[in-house]
Protein backbone atom coordinates (compact mmCIF):
# COMPACT_ATOMS: atom_id res chain seq x y z
CA UNK A 1 0.00 0.00 0.00
CA UNK A 2 1.38 3.41 -0.96
CA UNK A 3 1.90 6.04 1.71
CA UNK A 4 -0.82 8.65 2.14
CA UNK A 5 -2.27 11.20 4.55
CA UNK A 6 -5.96 11.43 5.42
CA UNK A 7 -7.42 14.70 6.70
CA UNK A 8 -10.70 14.62 8.60
CA UNK A 9 -13.05 16.82 10.61
CA UNK A 10 -15.20 15.61 13.48
CA UNK A 11 -17.86 16.87 15.90
CA UNK A 12 -19.16 19.48 13.47
CA UNK A 13 -15.59 20.69 12.69
CA UNK A 14 -14.76 21.20 16.38
CA UNK A 15 -11.93 18.68 15.89
CA UNK A 16 -9.51 18.27 13.04
CA UNK A 17 -7.26 15.27 12.63
CA UNK A 18 -4.63 13.83 10.32
CA UNK A 19 -3.23 10.33 10.03
CA UNK A 20 -0.52 8.88 7.83
CA UNK A 21 0.91 5.58 6.76
CA UNK A 22 4.59 6.25 6.01
CA UNK A 23 6.39 2.92 5.63
CA UNK A 24 7.69 3.55 2.12
CA UNK A 25 8.96 7.07 2.67
CA UNK A 26 10.66 6.05 5.92
CA UNK A 27 12.28 3.08 4.16
CA UNK A 28 13.45 5.45 1.41
CA UNK A 29 15.07 7.67 4.04
CA UNK A 30 16.73 4.62 5.62
CA UNK A 31 18.18 3.57 2.27
CA UNK A 32 19.39 7.08 1.40
CA UNK A 33 21.08 7.64 4.77
CA UNK A 34 21.96 4.06 5.89
CA UNK A 35 20.36 4.78 9.26
CA UNK A 36 20.71 2.44 12.22
CA UNK A 37 17.43 1.08 13.71
CA UNK A 38 17.12 3.71 16.46
CA UNK A 39 17.83 6.55 14.02
CA UNK A 40 15.38 5.04 11.52
CA UNK A 41 12.73 5.14 14.25
CA UNK A 42 13.54 8.73 15.26
CA UNK A 43 13.75 10.09 11.72
CA UNK A 44 10.68 8.10 10.60
CA UNK A 45 8.61 9.64 13.39
CA UNK A 46 9.73 13.14 12.43
CA UNK A 47 9.10 12.50 8.72
CA UNK A 48 5.57 11.26 9.48
CA UNK A 49 4.86 14.33 11.61
CA UNK A 50 6.41 16.66 9.03
CA UNK A 51 4.26 15.26 6.22
CA UNK A 52 1.08 15.73 8.28
CA UNK A 53 2.06 19.24 9.40
CA UNK A 54 2.88 20.11 5.80
CA UNK A 55 -0.65 19.04 4.85
CA UNK A 56 -1.99 21.65 7.30
CA UNK A 57 -0.62 24.42 5.07
CA UNK A 58 -2.65 25.93 2.23
CA UNK A 59 -0.37 27.39 -0.44
CA UNK A 60 1.41 25.30 -3.11
CA UNK A 61 4.68 27.13 -2.33
CA UNK A 62 4.35 26.99 1.47
CA UNK A 63 7.24 25.18 3.13
CA UNK A 64 7.56 23.69 6.60
CA UNK A 65 10.83 22.79 8.33
CA UNK A 66 11.13 20.95 11.65
CA UNK A 67 14.46 20.77 13.47
CA UNK A 68 15.16 18.61 16.50
CA UNK A 69 18.45 19.64 18.12
CA UNK A 70 19.50 17.56 21.11
CA UNK A 71 22.55 16.59 23.11
CA UNK A 72 22.09 12.87 22.41
CA UNK A 73 24.33 10.94 20.00
CA UNK A 74 22.08 11.60 16.97
CA UNK A 75 22.79 15.34 17.59
CA UNK A 76 19.97 16.62 15.42
CA UNK A 77 17.44 15.94 12.68
CA UNK A 78 15.92 18.17 10.02
CA UNK A 79 12.73 17.50 8.04
CA UNK A 80 11.18 19.67 5.33
CA UNK A 81 7.67 19.23 3.89
CA UNK A 82 5.21 20.96 1.59
CA UNK A 83 1.40 20.99 1.38
CA UNK A 84 1.33 18.27 -1.30
CA UNK A 85 2.63 15.37 0.82
CA UNK A 86 6.28 15.69 -0.22
CA UNK A 87 8.73 15.32 2.65
CA UNK A 88 12.48 14.86 3.05
CA UNK A 89 14.85 14.72 5.98
CA UNK A 90 18.13 13.63 7.49
CA UNK A 91 19.85 12.95 10.80
CA UNK A 92 23.18 14.54 11.63
CA UNK A 93 24.51 11.20 12.88
CA UNK A 94 22.73 8.39 10.97
CA UNK A 95 24.63 5.56 12.66
CA UNK A 96 23.85 5.40 16.38
CA UNK A 97 23.67 2.17 18.40
CA UNK A 98 21.97 2.18 21.79
CA UNK A 99 20.62 -0.47 24.15
CA UNK A 100 16.83 -0.81 24.29
CA UNK A 101 15.00 1.36 26.81
CA UNK A 102 13.35 0.01 29.98
CA UNK A 103 10.31 -1.05 27.94
CA UNK A 104 12.44 -3.07 25.55
CA UNK A 105 11.86 -0.56 22.72
CA UNK A 106 14.28 1.40 20.54
CA UNK A 107 15.56 4.24 22.73
CA UNK A 108 14.63 7.24 20.56
CA UNK A 109 14.60 9.56 23.57
CA UNK A 110 18.12 8.49 24.49
CA UNK A 111 19.33 8.99 20.93
CA UNK A 112 17.84 12.50 20.72
CA UNK A 113 18.58 13.68 24.27
CA UNK A 114 17.66 17.07 25.73
CA UNK A 115 17.44 20.17 23.58
CA UNK A 116 15.01 22.12 21.44
CA UNK A 117 12.34 21.61 18.81
CA UNK A 118 12.08 24.33 16.18
CA UNK A 119 9.29 24.69 13.61
CA UNK A 120 9.68 27.12 10.70
CA UNK A 121 6.87 27.92 8.26
CA UNK A 122 7.65 29.85 5.09
CA UNK A 123 4.20 31.01 3.99
CA UNK A 124 5.35 33.56 1.41
CA UNK A 125 5.28 36.41 3.92
CA UNK A 126 8.15 38.82 4.63
CA UNK A 127 9.40 36.75 7.53
CA UNK A 128 8.85 33.03 8.16
CA UNK A 129 7.00 31.93 11.30
CA UNK A 130 9.42 30.37 13.79
CA UNK A 131 8.32 28.55 16.94
CA UNK A 132 10.80 27.02 19.39
CA UNK A 133 10.12 24.86 22.45
CA UNK A 134 12.14 22.66 24.77
CA UNK A 135 12.17 18.94 24.04
CA UNK A 136 10.07 17.16 26.65
CA UNK A 137 11.11 13.53 26.16
CA UNK A 138 13.00 13.35 22.86
CA UNK A 139 10.45 10.76 21.71
CA UNK A 140 9.10 13.26 19.11
CA UNK A 141 5.32 12.73 19.57
CA UNK A 142 5.24 14.16 23.10
CA UNK A 143 7.56 16.97 22.02
CA UNK A 144 5.21 17.97 19.21
CA UNK A 145 2.16 17.74 21.48
CA UNK A 146 3.89 20.22 23.80
CA UNK A 147 4.95 22.43 20.86
CA UNK A 148 1.38 22.75 19.53
CA UNK A 149 0.01 23.65 22.96
CA UNK A 150 2.71 26.12 24.00
CA UNK A 151 3.80 27.70 20.72
CA UNK A 152 0.65 27.60 18.59
CA UNK A 153 -1.88 27.49 21.48
CA UNK A 154 -3.68 24.55 19.89
CA UNK A 155 -4.54 21.65 22.26
CA UNK A 156 -3.35 18.56 20.41
CA UNK A 157 -2.54 14.89 20.71
CA UNK A 158 0.24 13.42 18.58
CA UNK A 159 0.96 9.71 18.15
CA UNK A 160 3.86 8.41 16.05
CA UNK A 161 5.43 5.02 15.54
CA UNK A 162 8.05 3.19 13.50
CA UNK A 163 8.51 -0.57 13.60
CA UNK A 164 11.92 -1.73 12.38
CA UNK A 165 12.16 -5.30 11.08
CA UNK A 166 14.86 -7.83 11.98
CA UNK A 167 16.76 -7.03 8.76
CA UNK A 168 16.74 -3.31 9.74
CA UNK A 169 14.21 -2.42 7.01
CA UNK A 170 11.07 -0.48 7.92
CA UNK A 171 8.14 -2.76 8.65
CA UNK A 172 5.57 -0.13 9.65
CA UNK A 173 5.55 3.65 10.08
CA UNK A 174 2.89 6.28 10.58
CA UNK A 175 0.95 8.28 13.10
CA UNK A 176 -1.73 10.84 13.82
CA UNK A 177 -2.23 14.46 14.87
CA UNK A 178 -5.50 15.39 16.54
CA UNK A 179 -6.33 19.04 17.30
CA UNK A 180 -9.13 20.92 19.06
CA UNK A 181 -10.55 24.02 17.47
CA UNK A 182 -11.55 27.00 19.69
CA UNK A 183 -14.73 26.59 21.75
CA UNK A 184 -14.79 22.80 21.55
CA UNK A 185 -17.45 21.59 24.00
CA UNK A 186 -16.57 19.83 27.24
CA UNK A 187 -18.52 16.76 26.10
CA UNK A 188 -16.38 16.40 22.95
CA UNK A 189 -13.19 16.92 24.95
CA UNK A 190 -14.24 14.25 27.46
CA UNK A 191 -14.99 11.77 24.66
CA UNK A 192 -11.59 12.39 23.10
CA UNK A 193 -9.79 12.05 26.42
CA UNK A 194 -11.44 8.68 27.03
CA UNK A 195 -10.56 7.50 23.52
CA UNK A 196 -6.92 8.59 23.85
CA UNK A 197 -6.62 6.74 27.19
CA UNK A 198 -7.70 3.52 25.48
CA UNK A 199 -5.71 3.92 22.28
CA UNK A 200 -3.02 1.33 21.61
CA UNK A 201 0.49 2.19 20.38
CA UNK A 202 0.52 3.36 16.75
CA UNK A 203 2.86 0.55 15.67
CA UNK A 204 0.51 -2.07 17.17
CA UNK A 205 -2.41 -0.76 15.14
CA UNK A 206 -0.38 -0.45 11.94
CA UNK A 207 0.94 -3.98 12.43
CA UNK A 208 -2.64 -5.19 12.67
CA UNK A 209 -3.31 -3.65 9.27
CA UNK A 210 -5.04 -0.45 10.35
CA UNK A 211 -5.37 2.18 7.64
CA UNK A 212 -5.09 5.87 8.53
CA UNK A 213 -8.88 6.07 8.33
CA UNK A 214 -9.32 3.18 10.78
CA UNK A 215 -6.77 4.69 13.14
CA UNK A 216 -8.77 7.92 13.25
CA UNK A 217 -12.05 6.01 13.67
CA UNK A 218 -10.68 4.66 16.98
CA UNK A 219 -9.45 8.07 18.08
CA UNK A 220 -12.73 9.74 17.18
CA UNK A 221 -15.09 6.97 18.31
CA UNK A 222 -18.44 8.42 19.36
CA UNK A 223 -17.98 11.53 17.22
CA UNK A 224 -19.22 12.02 13.69
CA UNK A 225 -16.18 11.92 11.37
CA UNK A 226 -15.99 13.42 7.88
CA UNK A 227 -13.11 12.55 5.53
CA UNK A 228 -12.05 15.77 3.81
CA UNK A 229 -9.02 14.74 1.79
CA UNK A 230 -6.54 11.98 1.00
CA UNK A 231 -3.05 13.13 -0.01
CA UNK A 232 -0.36 10.80 -1.43
CA UNK A 233 2.83 11.06 0.65
CA UNK A 234 6.38 10.43 -0.52
CA UNK A 235 10.02 11.13 0.26
CA UNK A 236 10.86 13.69 -2.44
CA UNK A 237 14.02 15.77 -2.83
CA UNK A 238 14.21 18.64 -5.31
CA UNK A 239 18.00 18.92 -5.33
CA UNK A 240 19.87 19.41 -8.61
CA UNK A 241 23.35 20.25 -9.80
CA UNK A 242 22.16 23.79 -10.57
CA UNK A 243 20.96 24.25 -6.96
CA UNK A 244 24.25 22.92 -5.56
CA UNK A 245 26.16 25.21 -7.93
CA UNK A 246 24.15 28.20 -6.70
CA UNK A 247 25.09 27.29 -3.13
CA UNK A 248 28.77 26.97 -4.05
CA UNK A 249 28.78 30.41 -5.70
CA UNK A 250 27.53 31.88 -2.41
CA UNK A 251 30.49 30.63 -0.33
CA UNK A 252 33.52 32.88 0.34
CA UNK A 253 35.74 33.39 -2.74
CA UNK A 254 38.78 32.25 -0.75
CA UNK A 255 37.19 28.81 -0.26
CA UNK A 256 36.52 28.49 -4.00
CA UNK A 257 40.11 29.52 -4.76
CA UNK A 258 41.43 26.92 -2.28
CA UNK A 259 39.39 24.20 -4.03
CA UNK A 260 40.79 25.26 -7.41
CA UNK A 261 44.38 25.37 -6.11
CA UNK A 262 43.99 21.84 -4.75
CA UNK A 263 43.74 20.78 -8.38
CA UNK A 264 41.24 17.99 -7.72
CA UNK A 265 37.59 17.72 -8.76
CA UNK A 266 35.17 17.96 -5.84
CA UNK A 267 32.01 16.09 -5.00
CA UNK A 268 29.14 17.72 -3.09
CA UNK A 269 26.41 15.59 -1.56
CA UNK A 270 22.82 16.68 -0.91
CA UNK A 271 22.15 16.42 2.82
CA UNK A 272 18.59 15.26 2.27
CA UNK A 273 19.02 12.42 -0.24
CA UNK A 274 22.79 11.82 -0.36
CA UNK A 275 22.92 12.33 -4.16
CA UNK A 276 26.50 13.22 -5.13
CA UNK A 277 27.20 16.03 -7.62
CA UNK A 278 30.75 16.17 -9.11
CA UNK A 279 32.37 19.47 -10.14
CA UNK A 280 35.49 19.64 -12.33
CA UNK A 281 38.18 22.30 -11.85
CA UNK A 282 36.99 24.18 -14.95
CA UNK A 283 33.48 24.37 -13.48
CA UNK A 284 34.91 25.74 -10.23
CA UNK A 285 36.86 28.38 -12.17
CA UNK A 286 33.67 29.42 -13.98
CA UNK A 287 31.89 29.70 -10.62
CA UNK A 288 34.71 31.84 -9.19
CA UNK A 289 34.53 34.13 -12.21
CA UNK A 290 30.76 34.39 -11.80
CA UNK A 291 31.19 35.03 -8.07
CA UNK A 292 33.68 37.86 -8.70
CA UNK A 293 31.44 39.34 -11.38
CA UNK A 294 28.39 39.29 -9.07
CA UNK A 295 30.28 40.93 -6.20
CA UNK A 296 31.88 43.76 -8.14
Amino acid sequence: MNDYIVRVAAADHAVRAFAITARELTEQARIFHHTSPVVSAALGRLLSAGAMMGAMMKGPDDLLTIQVLGDGPVRGMTVTADAAGHVKGYAQQPQVELDANEMGKLDVGGAVGAGILRVMKDLGLKEPYVGTTQLQTGEIAEDLTYYFASSEQVPSSVGLGVLVDTDCSIRRAGGFILQLMPDTSDAVIQTLEENIKKIRPVTDMLEQGYTPEQLLEELLAGLEMEILERIPAAFACNCSKARIQKALISIPKKDLRDMIEDGEPIEVKCQFCNTAYPFEIEELKEMLAQCEKDRV
